[in-house]
């Protein structure tokens, strides 16, 4: 498929000024976002709203506030369809537009793709919720931000979560864990935590791999009606989800035994099964619904004029919400850069990857940006490119999620060790080394 036809839309949405042309790119006076998304295959229900949040989020700043510090924001969007090939396609399409600040691969196998990449060009990702676990060591990993969680943190709290539940962590102990998971990197990146977790509570681990796009998976839930798992663990995408939720009806696996990753706990995973997905958990990373305040000024500046870029009865879902707190992100990185390399500028690759790297959204902040309950506070470092490692679990009660926890941390001890011997082997076998404290200051 040629470039030209992968590119769904480039949009500029601007208070006064909502038709920006393309040749303004090459002015080099906005602060461009590139939008890798997929909206058309099997991905396309879970894809579709996290890019619509995205797009609204960078709409409203426009809108409302004018831009960052007076700099214009414009975008495009490049549709990859889940596909890696088509991601880098995309990637090095966008990658030398003018003003670029970072990318948002969406996808893991992207993100695998671009981090080799990413250093040459010098923009960083973005990688929230996903990507390479071990990319939280911003020591070797100097443009990757695995933001807010990656699987080894969502595994972790999955795991302390069903040991709590079961009355201790040492109530594991001869238990049966599955793991039905897409057959890709990403649904491969929890594997070695949820390894040592068995290792450290004597459960045993049964691994499911399930062919992409997953619609097919009756041999694996006849798997686990034969092993009579105690517990599953689901780590899907798209229409894996759904699809695991109606065989494990059909094959009578307990829902409420079923424990999701949090790109398979939104409305698109449970909506077509309803009841059938009753008493199903998945974890949470972060608030939605429509009563926070960036969510009221989304509907009110974006959408009642408009200009919204999908569904107005999506606005405030959880991956849409997700989009949002994505695009949060960037933007505050661009007005971190700006406050040390020049207010009202537009900012490099480089000095954006440095606003990344220098995040502090402590609770004030963030309730001062109207994300109020929507997330947990974040701060970054030149050693932790993660900055927040916090959940909570959901519940399907028939119609609508539930929350069921308390916010759980990921356990460092557990953690450490892990990111510490991924990041080694990973410079190791490229023949890189550790940044040192100068570079940290660059």
């Amino acid at each position: 498929m040629k470039l030209s036809k992968i590119v769904i839309a480039a949009a500029v949405v601007a208070a006064g000024a909502s038709g920006v042309a393309t040749s303004a790119f090459a002015q080099a006076k906005e602060q461009f976002f590139p939008l890798l998304s997929y909206r058309t295959g099997p991905y396309a229900p879970n894809g579709t709203p996290w890019a619509n949040g995205k797009q609204d989020y960078l709409k409203l700043i426009n809108a409302r506030d004018g831009g960052i510090n007076g700099v214009k924001i414009t975008f495009e969007e490049c549709e990859t369809g889940y596909a890696t090939d088509r991601g880098v396609e995309c990637y090095e399409r966008l990658k030398s537009k003018p003003g670029v600040a970072l990318f948002d691969p969406q996808a893991t196998g992207i993100t695998f793709a671009l981090t080799e990449k990413a250093p040459v060009d010098k923009i960083p990702l973005m990688t929230l919720g996903y990507g390479l676990s071990v990319a939280q060591d911003g020591m070797a990993f100097k443009w990757n931000f695995p933001y807010m969680g990656s699987y080894w943190t969502g595994a972790d709290i999955l795991i302390q979560h069903i040991g709590k539940n079961a009355g201790g962590m040492d109530k594991l102990k001869g238990k049966k864990i599955a793991l039905v998971y897409h057959d890709s990197p990403f649904g491969k990146e929890p594997i070695p935590l949820v390894q040592e977790r068995a290792k450290m509570h004597g459960f045993e681990l049964q691994m499911l791999p399930v062919t992409a796009p997953g619609v097919e998976q009756k041999a694996t839930w006849l798997q686990v009606r034969q092993s009579r798992p105690d517990y599953v663990l689901l780590w899907g995408w798209g229409v894996m989800n759904s699809t695991a939720l109606k065989e494990a009806q059909a094959t009578g696996f307990p829902r409420d035994k079923m424990y999701g990753v949090w790109w398979a706990g939104a409305e698109p995973d449970v909506r077509d099964v309803g009841e059938g997905a009753k008493g199903y958990h998945a974890l949470a990373l972060n608030g939605y619904g429509t009563q926070s305040k960036v969510i009221q000024d989304i509907l009110k500046h974006v959408h009642d004029k408009g200009q919204g870029t999908g569904p107005k009865d999506e606005v405030g879902s959880v991956l849409y919400t997700r989009g949002v707190i994505i695009q949060m992100l960037g933007v505050e990185a661009v007005r971190r850069a700006q406050e040390r390399f020049g207010k009202g500028k537009v900012m490099t690759g480089e000095q954006v990857r440095w606003g990344m790297e220098n995040l502090a959204l402590d609770q004030k902040k963030l309730d001062a940006l109207g994300f109020t309950d929507l997330m947990r506070p974040l701060s970054t470092s030149c050693t932790d490119h993660m900055g927040s490692t916090w959940a909570r679990v959901h519940t399907w009660d028939g119609k609508q999620w539930k929350f069921t926890s308390d916010w759980y941390q990921a356990d460092e001890q557990i953690l450490k060790p892990l990111v510490k011997a991924g990041s080694e082997k990973y410079l190791a076998d490229k023949k890189m080394t550790r940044r040192d404290a100068a570079d940290c200051q660059s």
